[in-house]
């Protein structure tokens, strides 16, 4: 289960989509968002689905890569669509006990199902295209009227993009105390989902130690290297916008025009 949490992954490549300015995906990102809550109809819903399998296949991600994030949380994908199914107002089509499965029910199930895998699915295209050092970069440069009102712009993006940066490694640790600890005659797979909540209890103190250890290494590091936060820092590579980026950024707002068309004519 740990090894198919993929969030915080980088695939490097030299598509299209992987050359894109890191503002570009950044907004594309938040328009891609916004347009998944904005869409309420199949049309639009297979507008989406359009706009985000053309994504995947432009930066050449495995599909396989993009369902593999998705099973650590498809438990909460099934809950929220059962709860959507069950207490949905509409006409009756099936009744039994307490509950009822309504016509708008099926409707609005299957809709925040698909939206939350897309969602998923979006924003690790984002993590799986983009360095860290990019991320960092691009959510700084977005951010940068920000430090007009004091606020350290830099510092957040920093923090940001080494949680996502650790992530990956936190998970790798986990399975190796896991590992371990299965060699010495624990069990986390038997039991009811109490028991193994209980069983998981013991990961967290090697784990919080591992945690807290790598971060003071990485304090050392940069302390060392004489970092003082992002004032008098120069980079090495600039970010220029380029055609790619404003054809990025056109069909991203074509897309959201399109969505909130069709909502408001109920298409």
């Amino acid at each position: 289960m740990l090894k198919d949490i993929t969030l915080g992954q980088y695939f490097p490549g030299n598509t299209l989509l992987h050359r894109l300015d890191p503002r570009t995906k950044l907004v594309l990102t938040l328009v891609y968002i916004v347009a998944l809550f904005v869409a309420k109809n199949y049309i639009s819903y297979a507008v989406m689905l359009a706009f985000l399998i053309t994504s995947v296949l432009v930066s050449k991600v495995k599909p396989r890569a993009l369902f593999k994030g998705l099973k650590p949380i498809m438990v909460i994908i099934i809950i929220t669509a059962i709860l959507n199914l069950f207490y949905t107002d509409g006409n009756v089509l099936v009744r039994f006990w307490v509950f009822k499965i309504t016509d708008a029910g099926i409707k609005s199930a299957v809709f925040m199902a698909l939206r939350i895998a897309m969602l998923i699915m979006g924003t690790f295209l984002l993590t799986y295209t983009t360095s860290p050092i990019d991320l960092t970069d691009g959510l700084e440069k977005l951010l940068g009227p920000l430090k007009k009102i004091k606020i350290p712009v830099h510092e957040l993006a920093m923090m940001m993009s080494i949680a996502l940066r650790f992530i990956p490694t936190l998970i790798e640790e986990t399975d190796k105390i896991m590992s371990a600890q299965k060699a010495r005659g624990a069990d986390f797979e038997t039991g009811n989902i109490f028991e193994r909540a209980r069983a998981m209890l013991p990961l967290l103190v090697p784990l919080f130690v591992s945690a807290f250890r790598r971060a003071d290494e990485l304090a050392v590091a940069m302390e060392s290297r004489c970092y003082h936060g992002g004032e008098g820092r120069t980079k090495m590579k600039q970010l220029k916008m380029k055609r790619g980026d404003y054809v990025g950024l056109t069909t991203g707002a074509l897309l959201l025009t399109c969505v909130i068309t069709l909502a408001s004519f109920g298409l």
